[in-house]
């Protein structure tokens, strides 16, 4: 049984040479198999989630969803990997994905494949299992301050990096010849002249609230 599964962002100059190190990396802007959208994930609190942040049209509803009072709202931003955390001793981590195609949330696990490509496997009640493979369109997303202010995160212990540039941000002031911005901020949609629309996933109220 396929996943169809949703989300994100293409990056407006692309992105280059990915290195072994980044390989087990499952942050980033990532293309679901069918193309119709990208999902972004970040690490939120101390596990992965990952959030529609760009289709390709536009406008889209979570109309599938069996909760009358979500199906209207929109797909972009909504949650798709939910609160997944890493299985000790292997690059996988574990949740739960939401398949916007069906209204249903799924067991799943997801295994970065070499550092462009994405595994996706989900069950139904621990059978009917399925999955797909997605392909990186942007690169990892590093730790942040705006991470870390995700409602009930973990304070910062000060061996997370700073964040740059991230929507959510709480810096101070820079002089003109500032540092290079985060991964999130450089992302940019496809749509020309627009601004992204997602920002920094783990301040989605859906995310920062932990709640589907």
């Amino acid at each position: 049984m396929r996943l169809a599964l949703y989300t994100g962002l293409i990056l407006a100059g692309g992105y280059t040479c990915l290195t072994p190190a980044l390989a087990a990396d499952p942050t980033g802007d990532w293309r679901v198999a069918d193309g119709v959208a990208n999902i972004r994930v970040a690490q939120c609190n101390g596990s992965m989630w990952g959030a529609v942040s760009w289709e390709k049209q536009p406008g889209g509803r979570d109309e599938n969803n069996p909760d009358a009072s979500k199906k209207t709202r929109p797909t972009l931003g909504m949650a798709t990997l939910i609160d997944m955390k890493k299985k000790p001793g292997a690059d996988q981590w574990e949740g739960q994905v939401y398949n916007a195609k069906d209204g249903q949330l799924y067991s799943a696990t997801i295994t970065p494949a070499g550092a462009d490509q994405l595994e996706i496997k989900g069950c139904v009640m621990g059978f009917l299992c399925g999955g797909e493979t997605w392909t990186r369109v942007g690169p990892p997303i590093p730790s942040s301050t705006a991470n870390a202010m995700a409602k009930g995160a973990p304070k910062s212990t000060g061996a997370a990096p700073k964040a740059q540039g991230t929507m959510g941000a709480t810096a101070a002031p820079a002089p003109a010849a500032a540092a290079p911005k985060s991964a999130t901020a450089l992302a940019k949609p496809s749509q020309k002249g627009s601004a992204d629309p997602v920002g920094d996933i783990c301040l989605l109220p859906e995310i920062a609230g932990f709640a589907h």
